[in-house]
């Protein structure tokens, strides 16, 4: 039978029953010191529990990736699958320098972060978070983790809106832009318990009504974000080289169509599985959660 531990390696039976070695203590006393050592191990295993689906889930958002890589390059023509997936792997990097030096500290800086004693009054407001640049000062690496995969995902909605129409330095800085100053902005405003949309936040002009944004599974602040940068990028760009020709006076536009079906159609699956398993896993163990805090 395999023992429970505590994080130092000292077995749970063993270490409730030193706690009891003392013959001095009472009977009310031997059931108290029962009760802290049992809510010490429950406390360690449901921290165990949430850094682990933290990961898992992230692991879930990144793997879109793929999807969103098989469905660009599908829809491209075939001279420039190549230039498509690269700034899919582009979006990663970009976002990994771009997030980790300053849209963490940005989004969730001198700020409560989820699971940690809260330090910050939730009725202040700000704009952008002072502290916790390069994760320093930051216990919470599997939040990170976490939430860097939202923002690649965020910058990743553009690639398809930028195929055949953007050079590969520029997407990659618009990468590392958009995942350092202007995704994390969004983030603090809705997410963290300091921003002025965030329903959350006692002191702000939208509570005081009654209402707040309430962002389910990252709709609005990843979606809704990397959906207008698109489109002002495309709008920026304009239309693909040789897309509308001038024929006999008038424009008229080519057909481009992609490459290949069974890519478009794959990738549509995959990232669409993915988000669909996110959302059952946020609410039931987001269900859970309630249950157990309640």
């Amino acid at each position: 039978m395999t023992s429970l531990y505590f994080p130092g390696g000292t077995p749970v039976y063993a270490k409730c029953i030193s706690a009891l070695s003392s013959p001095n203590l009472t009977t009310d006393e031997r059931q108290d010191e029962i009760l802290q050592c049992l809510g010490s191990t429950l406390d360690e295993t449901m921290s165990g529990v949430n850094t682990f689906y933290l990961i898992y889930a992230a692991s879930l958002v990144f793997y879109m990736q793929a999807g969103f890589a098989m469905l660009c390059a599908g829809s491209v023509r075939l001279k420039n699958v190549q230039n498509t997936m690269m700034k899919n792997l582009l979006d990663a990097c970009g976002a990994s320098l771009g997030y980790y030096s300053v849209g963490f500290a940005f989004a969730w800086g001198s700020s409560n972060l989820p699971g940690q004693q809260s330090t910050v009054d939730s009725s202040s407001t700000s704009f952008i978070g002072t502290t916790n640049f390069f994760l320093t000062e930051t216990d919470e690496k599997a939040f990170f983790l976490f939430q860097y995969a939202f923002a690649a995902t965020s910058a990743t909605v553009v690639v398809g809106t930028l195929a055949e129409r953007c050079q590969m330095v520029a997407y990659l800085c618009y990468s590392v832009f958009l995942t350092s100053f202007v995704y994390p902005v969004v983030v603090r405003s809705i997410w963290n318990t300091e921003g002025f949309l965030s329903s959350h936040n006692d002191d702000n002009s939208i509570s005081d009504v009654g209402v707040g944004v309430i962002d389910f599974s990252g709709g609005l602040v990843v979606h809704v974000t990397g959906g207008l940068t698109a489109l002002i990028a495309a709008y920026i760009l304009g239309p693909r080289k040789g897309r509308f020709v001038e024929v006999d006076g008038k424009w008229k536009c080519r057909d481009f169509p992609g490459h290949s079906v069974a890519l478009k159609v794959s990738g549509l699956r995959n990232a669409a599985h993915f988000y669909q398993l996110e959302d059952i896993l946020l609410i039931f163990f987001g269900s859970c959660k309630t249950i157990l805090d309640s």
